[in-house]
């Protein structure tokens, strides 16, 4: 049996994922297994990641078991159903900040009765075999995730609201850009910022849906994930993870030679 996002998040595991940012090819998914990864989030807001590269990352993914979302452009995306048509578990939707959103959100992605997705062509996580359309609604529906994105002071305010909507699995926070909204960039820890993650996180588990968060680094995650019932944690994403590990190994091997690193360009 395939472990799934939403299987876990039944059995209450917290789940930790890597995303994709610059990586485009399917190597992605053995770094992120091999790392120990629950999930891998591909990301086509940013970056050049575009929709042939999550399609290839998904499918492969699916078949190596391990859980993938792909996150889209927001709300009015047109990529919303289509990266699920294309092999995606999920769908992480940024820059949500109304119920009326969410509700568009769910129109997209879920078949009816919550929805109103189009039944697509053959899907590769049915192994591209085509099922009675009742059987197959019934199977992705089982797997499929719906992810809203607050972002802003406006999404905060809606969070109960959003959260509420049949059809959101979770909504997450998005660290940096809400920090930025509420007119403290990069101060993700200011006392007002983790304010707003708190009122995020009650609103969320308060109407029975998972609560997460992207963007926290390591210092911050206790008092913004951890210890508001976060379960839902995109860790770090590919080039970050390089930089970072790239950067000490270049340091201690330097520390050890004596040598002095280059000047940045």
């Amino acid at each position: 049996m395939r472990r799934t996002l939403k299987a876990m998040m039944a059995g209450d595991q917290t789940a930790i994922g890597l995303a994709a940012c610059v990586v485009r090819t399917v190597e992605i998914v053995t770094v992120t297994r091999s790392c120990g990864f629950d999930f891998l989030l591909v990301d086509m807001e940013h970056g050049p990641i575009a929709i042939g590269d999550a399609a290839s990352i998904s499918v492969a993914a699916f078949e190596a078991g391990l859980p993938c979302l792909v996150r889209v452009g927001g709300p009015y995306a047109p990529d919303l159903a289509r990266v699920l048509d294309c092999g995606a578990e999920g769908v992480v939707v940024p820059h949500v900040e109304t119920a009326a959103e969410a509700r568009l959100i769910v129109e997209k992605c879920r078949f009816q009765p919550l929805g109103k997705r189009s039944l697509p062509s053959p899907l590769a996580r049915l192994g591209f075999q085509v099922p009675p359309a009742a059987e197959m609604v019934r199977r992705i529906e089982a797997d499929t995730f719906v992810v809203a994105m607050v972002e802003s002071a406006g999404g905060v305010a809606a969070a109960s609201d959003i959260a509420a909507v049949a059809g959101i699995d979770a909504v997450i926070i998005g660290a940096n850009d809400l920090a930025a909204d509420m007119g403290h960039l990069g101060a993700v820890d200011h006392p007002e910022v983790l304010a707003a993650f708190a009122a995020v996180a009650a609103a969320t588990l308060a109407q029975g849906k998972i609560f997460g968060v992207i963007g926290v680094g390591a210092a911050l995650l206790s008092s913004h994930a951890l210890a508001l019932g976060a379960r839902l944690i995109v860790a770090t994403n590919d080039i970050n993870l390089l930089i970072d590990q790239g950067t000490a190994v270049a340091q201690t091997l330097r520390a050890r030679t004596g040598q002095v690193a280059p000047a940045a360009r």
